[in-house]
């Protein structure tokens, strides 16, 4: 029975071109070989499995072949290339820093690079896991580094550049390697099956893909397990049963029951997602996934950041039709907001159901928002003929055009056709409208976004209603009410919003104004404040606006003016000091200058 070669050492490419998605670095590589421009170290880094130490053992035997073809690749037959491939050269050393990280270690590495090379051009020396070097070795490594032979080359490999020194970082050339793409992977994978004779689907090898995130060493190993897995036949299924990946169609079936306000069978599947043993993290995290692909699906332009096969493409542009770009991105957010807590709730299960309950009655909140639009339409009052007036018959777009458009949030005119110059004036109409008993509704400003939803509390719809109140102009608010009221009622009135404020933990400095100072009478129903400075003056004009709606409703009288003013003269004296009292006692007895003076004394 021959040893089994795992694939990611039996297929491990051999020359530049056969590295899988790293031809940034590749072409590079090559273009220095061919233009004799290689420098004394390189620093090769990035994620796991993406190719750094391939690329390093490349570069090491093609520098020393002797037959360089063309293209910059290595002969692959010359002595020095079997010599490599066969692992008994004499000029290619790696080293593992993991387990080689001591001082003595670089010590005798340095003691080496002193030998020239035998019968070959260069002497290479690649060591792996450099991060794992300490201080002490990093230190001794420096000089060598910088000024090495001509004939050495240092290859460092790490995934960890963050955690190695500026100085050695300083000395080399550096070259990022990128994740491996999801495409780039699956078809690797499956020329490796049409070597291997194996049987495979697309959407199969996609998924191995895109579990490996972005390693291929990692997509090789499972692509071994699931093939002995499933006897040689990779399909969709063996892969997502092996790989315990939840499968994509319980995410377009929930997305479909959260579409159809479906909150029972929501429930009922996830409970279903747990019972097959999948945890509901796992799960949250992939919902989140698919809503992004979802909205990626909805633009022509974004369809190529979908990194799944082309059956399950055409499922995701199918169902993105069907799912509003606000449902999406309000969903992305709960589910997102279910992920942060999930690990810290006690209950985690319930944290992911509340999420999918909420995102199955966005569709509610969506209507519940466009209210305000339905109620802004509604006839205020009934109609009814005015006697003794003519009806002029205008077009019906005319009438349409003078009817005064108004605001869905304060029901506010915005303004009446006029002509250049004029005041608005409001349209003369045949009929006019007799308002009922019905009160007033403030419709309250939900302001809705395409990334969320968000239905305001109590405490914010009582904000809103008092500075509504506060803009003069709403004619909803303003109201004709002129009910008289006394000068101690105003000034009861006065001392329960200072509580108020000072209840609502707003700053005292604001309470002081509304305690120090009482509100003066100047004309019925306007008042004045005197303020101490211009610092107090800018807090109560903030205030002013909530105060005016407080005054006005709780007296019924929105005739109620309060002007503020800034003494200018009251100015607080400073206490005096000690000199000062003597100089003004001095000035009228000159008898205590001598006395100080005789006596030597001195202010404390």
């Amino acid at each position: 029975m021959d040893n089994f070669i795992v694939s990611a050492r039996k297929y491990r490419p051999a020359t530049f071109d056969t590295v899988v998605g790293q031809q940034h670095i590749t072409n590079t590589l090559k273009n220095a070989i061919k233009n004799n421009q290689l420098a004394q170290a390189f620093l090769f880094c990035g994620p796991r499995g993406v190719g750094k130490t391939t690329c390093a053992r490349i570069l090491a035997k093609t520098i020393n072949c002797t037959n360089l073809q063309p293209n910059g690749e290595a002969c692959g037959e010359c002595e020095s290339c079997k010599a490599f491939q066969n692992g008994n050269s004499f000029n290619v050393h790696e080293l593992d820093a993991a387990s080689n990280n001591s001082v003595d270690d670089i010590r005798s590495l340095i003691e080496q690079v002193r030998i020239p090379p035998q019968s070959a051009r260069y002497k290479v020396y690649i060591i792996d896991e450099v991060h794992m070097l300490s201080q002490a070795a990093f230190n001794a490594f420096l000089k060598t580094l910088e000024e090495p032979p001509n004939y050495a080359i240092f290859i460092l490999a790490t995934t960890e550049k963050h955690k190695i020194l500026p100085t050695i970082l300083s000395r080399c050339q550096i070259f990022d390697f990128n994740r491996i793409k999801v495409d780039d992977m699956a078809t690797h994978l499956a020329g490796i099956a049409d070597k291997e004779n194996i049987s495979y689907e697309n959407d199969g090898l996609h998924i191995i893909a895109q579990k490996a995130d972005g390693g291929l060493r990692d997509a090789l190993s499972m692509f071994d397990q699931i093939v002995s897995f499933s006897g040689g036949n990779v399909t969709y299924r063996s892969v997502i049963d092996n790989l315990n990946v939840l499968d994509y169609d319980y995410y377009f079936s929930i997305t479909d029951k959260l579409l159809a306000e479906d909150t029972a069978g929501t429930l009922l599947l996830f409970d279903e997602i747990l019972a097959k043993g999948f945890d509901g993290a796992h799960f949250i995290a992939g919902l989140s996934d698919h809503f992004r692909n979802l909205l990626v699906a909805k633009d022509e332009a974004t369809v190529k950041l979908l990194e799944v096969s082309e059956t399950i493409k055409a499922r995701y542009l199918g169902q993105s039709k069907a799912s509003s770009t606000s449902f999406l991105l309000s969903a992305m957010n709960i589910a997102n907001q279910c992920d942060i807590s999930y690990k810290l709730s006690k209950n985690q299960r319930l944290q992911v159901e509340l999420a999918l309950l909420k995102m199955c009655h966005l569709k509610a909140v969506f209507n519940l928002v466009a209210l305000p639009a339905a109620s802004a339409a509604a006839p205020q009052g009934e109609v009814k003929k005015k006697p003794d007036t003519a009806v002029t018959s205008q077009p019906a777009a005319q009438q349409k055009a003078e009817e005064p458009q108004v605001s869905m949030v304060t029901e506010e005119p915005l303004a009446y056709n006029k002509a250049p110059g004029q005041q608005a004036t409001k349209p003369v109409v045949a009929e006019e409208v007799v308002e009922t008993t019905k009160p007033k509704v403030f419709i309250p400003n939900v302001h809705t976004s395409a990334t969320s939803v968000k239905i305001p509390s109590l405490k914010e719809l009582g904000k809103q209603v008092e500075e509504a109140a506060a803009e003069e102009e709403d004619p909803y608010l303003k109201g004709e009410d002129k009910e008289p009221f006394t000068n101690d009622e105003f000034l009861q009135c006065w001392s329960n919003y200072a509580a108020k404020i000072k209840g609502q933990g707003k700053p005292m400095s604001l309470f002081t104004i509304f305690t120090v100072n009482a509100p003066v009478m100047l004309q019925p129903e306007h008042y004045e404040i005197v303020l101490a400075n211009r610092v107090q003056e800018t807090a109560f004009r903030d205030e002013r606006p909530y105060l005016l709606n407080y005054l006005r409703t709780t007296l019924r009288n929105f005739s109620i003016e309060v002007e503020a003013r800034v003494d200018e003269q009251s100015i607080v004296k400073r206490p005096y000091t000690a000199t000062e009292k003597f100089q003004y006692m001095a000035n009228k007895n000159p008898s205590l200058i001598e006395l100080k003076n005789r006596f030597n004394l001195d202010f404390d």
